[in-house]
């Protein structure tokens, strides 16, 4: 939901995204309805967000939280819900779904409408799974959906050039593949009014690594690494409220990593931030680490280099395109503790090259990674993917408006029919299944 990015609460990368793309494009004119699944049965059906953007809550499942792994049961059930509000309300020109599950719901309604689809997935499956291989919590189908996914859409869009060889490997066509890259709010992330931080010599260096609380996001290498930088001092922005990160098993795993490697008193853990607070905390450092062991994309760079902070990344997925490597921050073999001390040494003990790609950075985001200009690009593959559909779907000639005005109002009563018995076959079909798989 764009609801939690936009009210400045802690949110993801996707929220965010879907936040920032769907104001921009409403900023230009169009009109945006953002369906999302509802979680909480206190909401509204509609919320206005932003000029021109609607929020709308669809009821499939349980109207509660529930772990993103257990929500493809469910995709079924919200793309006949939208289908039926689109038959009432009005078929849009387009939709565009972001993740996988969310393609499963939209590629469906959008063949019952005859328009076409376009598919975002921000991470693929065949990355999780080669670098989580049992840690790996996805469905077990996911990857051949996300193969037919690839398939059915008019246009894939990929965050950045890795992702393009990944969906060449799912079986996409390069002509149905663009680039349109993440974006960061230059406005809200931005240098400290005062020119930014101004250390002392006896003043340790303030590393800030941001980002959910995972194994997958490499913190513990820049942790492993304060061993070798004795002048630095880390805080580690995310995850669960600070009050519970006690509990949180990545969390305790990093205290004790920092007590194993005696730099417990130079690690801090914050809990979750909001979206002020990060872009404070991102600013305020004088290194932002960001050393995941893959990244579709990441937003935190992006955020890091509006501050004006050098970045010292993992060389991998989306970095290699948002980070300048020597120009904007230093990149690093993923894993590598030993590369990461002697990159943070290399700005530690070099504060003119620091700041200088700290405005390199600035600058290349401002150029390249604007939301303006990502919402742009977005309304061009939309463009496109509406003319492709059309060479692809001519409309069929000889149907009268009398015809087509017959067979619409018989086609809304047997959807009604079916919709009205839509829970009661979903029932028996899922109890037939179990029969049949018992025996």
């Amino acid at each position: 939901s764009p609801l939690a990015a936009l009210g400045g609460v802690d949110a993801g990368g996707q929220n965010v995204f879907v936040a920032s793309l769907a104001t921009r494009l409403g900023r230009r004119g169009h009109r945006v309805r953002v369906y999302t699944r509802l979680d909480d049965a206190s909401l509204p059906e509609q919320v206005e967000a932003a000029p021109g953007v609607t929020v709308v809550h669809v009821p499939a499942g349980p109207a509660e939280q529930l772990p993103k792994d257990e929500l493809a049961p469910y995709m079924d059930g919200f793309a006949r819900w939208m289908s039926a509000q689109w038959r009432r309300d009005g078929v849009p020109d387009l939709v565009h779904a972001h993740f996988w599950m969310s393609g499963m719901a939209a590629t469906t309604a959008a063949e019952a409408a005859r328009i076409p689809a376009v598919q975002t997935f921000h991470a693929l499956g065949s990355v999780k799974r080669r670098h989580q291989g049992l840690a790996d919590t996805s469905p077990a189908d996911r990857l051949g959906i996300e193969a037919r996914l690839v398939g059915q859409n008019e246009l894939v869009l990929a965050t950045c050039r890795d992702e393009v060889d990944e969906l060449m490997g799912l079986g996409a066509a390069p002509d149905r593949i663009r680039i349109v890259p993440c974006g960061v709010d230059a406005g809200a992330f931005a240098p400290l009014v005062d020119g930014g931080p101004r250390r002392t010599a006896d003043e340790p260096v303030r590393l800030v690594a941001l980002g959910r609380m995972v194994e997958r996001k490499g913190v513990d290498v820049v942790v492993r690494a304060l061993a070798q930088v004795p002048r630095a001092c880390l805080t580690v922005a995310g995850g669960p409220d600070r009050a519970v990160l006690h509990e949180d098993p990545e969390a305790r795993r990093l205290l004790a990593l920092a007590e194993a490697y005696g730099v417990a008193d130079r690690l801090t853990l914050t809990g979750r931030v909001s979206r002020d607070e990060a872009a404070r905390l991102l600013a305020s450092a004088d290194i932002v680490t960001c050393t995941p062991w893959y990244e579709p994309f990441g937003i935190v760079p992006l955020e890091a280099m509006a501050c004006g902070r050098p970045v010292v990344g993992s060389a991998v997925g989306g970095l290699l395109d948002s980070v300048d490597d020597g120009t904007t921050g230093l990149l690093v073999p993923p894993r590598d503790v030993d590369a990461t001390a002697t990159a943070i040494r290399r700005l530690t003990e070099d504060p003119e090259l620091a700041a200088c790609m700290g405005r390199a950075g600035r600058e290349r985001v401002q150029r390249l990674f604007s939301w303006e200009r990502v919402a742009e690009l977005t309304e061009t593959a939309y463009r496109q993917a509406l003319a492709g559909y059309a060479r692809t779907h001519p409309s069929r000639p000889g149907a009268t408006r009398r015809q087509l005005a017959e067979h619409r109002e018989e086609l809304d009563r047997a959807l009604t029919t079916l919709e009205d018995d839509a829970e009661r076959l979903d029932r028996w079909g899922r109890r037939l299944s179990d029969l049949l798989a018992g025996g």
